[in-house]
């Protein structure tokens, strides 16, 4: 018995060293599982791959192509590991379309979708001049997109529409560039007919709305750096659109044109439910800290507001600084259309007063400045 015990031992090293050998195969192989996309031509092979699993490394899209990642097999792995890029032309599709159910989206550390939207940039966005494609459209169920680094988009970075229980985290948008380039419409996060989207951990450097959401419910955008663009917006909207149960929270809105706001468009229909800004701290606003309106025109405000119900509005801890030449608060509604409001804020530094409009008699908001 003792001599079987003293040969065991001996053989105990080996016996490790071959599973250690094995571990490390079976890591290499996890590693290098799934379909490496580095030519356009591949695409739907890709798509068809029986491992559901595309990884996409330095990638061309030729011009006035989309990389269209519709059509994915259920429970498909999207991973960016390299940079892709996309051939010039003026027209008005997009450049990356994503659909499916129990699909995974993952940025690798180095990767970057560079849209080079310098080559469209003119300074008039969706209004005319160059055609533009938007950058990226999503409509996933029971998803995730993890770590991506979006730079430079034409004009609309990143769309969510149709899109049901989807987990958007840890992404940069970095449209810095356009502040004196020209960008213009270059919206970082735009949330439509969804339901149960989450977005959190982000970074949007931009010269529109950091985000947006024009109809559906159960939305949620969380623990964001917004830098340079128009600030988080509820809208602009009308068309009959819902927006409800929406939460905004612990965000930082820093160098934007407004803090956040809710824009209804004059003369149409729609409500906006049960929305709450939560934790919102806001540093050089050029012109509003909060702005609510119903007369909104996407040439600037005009006339009276018309009915749109904004219902069940929170608007807690929301703080921060305007310039002088800017406004504090401005409400500007139908009287009627605002119903159970809570509102506690603490925006100082704007001079420029202005007479609010269908502000709640419980709340001590009269003019632009308190």
């Amino acid at each position: 018995v003792s001599q079987v015990s003293t040969t065991t031992k001996k053989i105990t090293p080996h016996i490790m060293s071959l599973i250690f050998f094995i571990g490390t195969l079976m890591v290499t192989a996890v590693v290098t599982y799934g379909f490496n996309l580095d030519n356009f031509d591949q695409l739907n092979y890709a798509k068809k791959s029986p491992d559901k699993w595309i990884v996409i490394k330095d990638l061309l899209v030729p011009a006035g192509k989309t990389l269209d990642l519709t059509g994915l097999q259920n429970n498909t792995v999207i991973e960016f590991t390299g940079t892709v890029t996309f051939g010039y032309q003026e027209w008005e599709g997009t450049l990356i379309t994503l659909k499916g159910k129990n699909i995974t989206v993952l940025g690798r550390r180095g990767h970057l979708l560079d849209g080079g939207g310098q080559r469209w940039w003119d300074g008039k966005g969706g209004n005319g001049g160059k055609k533009k494609p938007r950058f990226i459209q999503v409509s996933l169920v029971d998803s995730t997109v993890t770590g991506l680094h979006i730079k430079n988009s034409p004009r609309h970075c990143f769309m969510i529409n149709s899109s049901q229980n989807l987990r958007v985290q840890n992404t940069t948008i970095d449209i810095k560039d356009g502040a004196k380039s020209g960008g213009h419409n270059t919206d970082g996060f735009g949330v439509s007919s969804s339901r149960n989207v989450t977005i959190s951990n982000s970074v949007v450097y931009n010269q529109d709305d950091c985000f947006a959401t024009t109809s559906g419910s159960d939305t949620v955008f969380e623990n964001a750096k917004c830098v340079g663009g128009h600030g988080i917006s509820i809208g602009s909207m009308g068309s009959g659109h819902v927006v409800e149960r929406v939460v905004i929270r612990n965000c930082r809105v820093l160098g934007n044109t407004n803090g956040i706001r809710i824009k209804t468009r004059r003369g149409e229909t729609g409500a906006v439910k049960n929305v709450t800004f939560d934790d919102i701290e806001m540093k050089d606003i050029s012109k509003y800290g909060v702005v609510i309106q119903g007369n909104y025109y996407n040439s600037g405000p005009k006339g009276d507001p018309t009915p749109f119900p904004i219902e069940n509005l929170v608007i807690r801890n929301v703080r921060g600084h305007v310039a002088k030449s800017g406004t504090n608060i401005l409400v500007w509604v139908d009287p009627g259309s605002a119903k159970n409001w809570t509102w506690s804020s603490k925006i100082t530094g704007g001079s420029k007063e202005q007479q609010c409009k269908g502000v709640p008699q419980s709340l001590p908001i009269r003019r632009g400045k308190k």
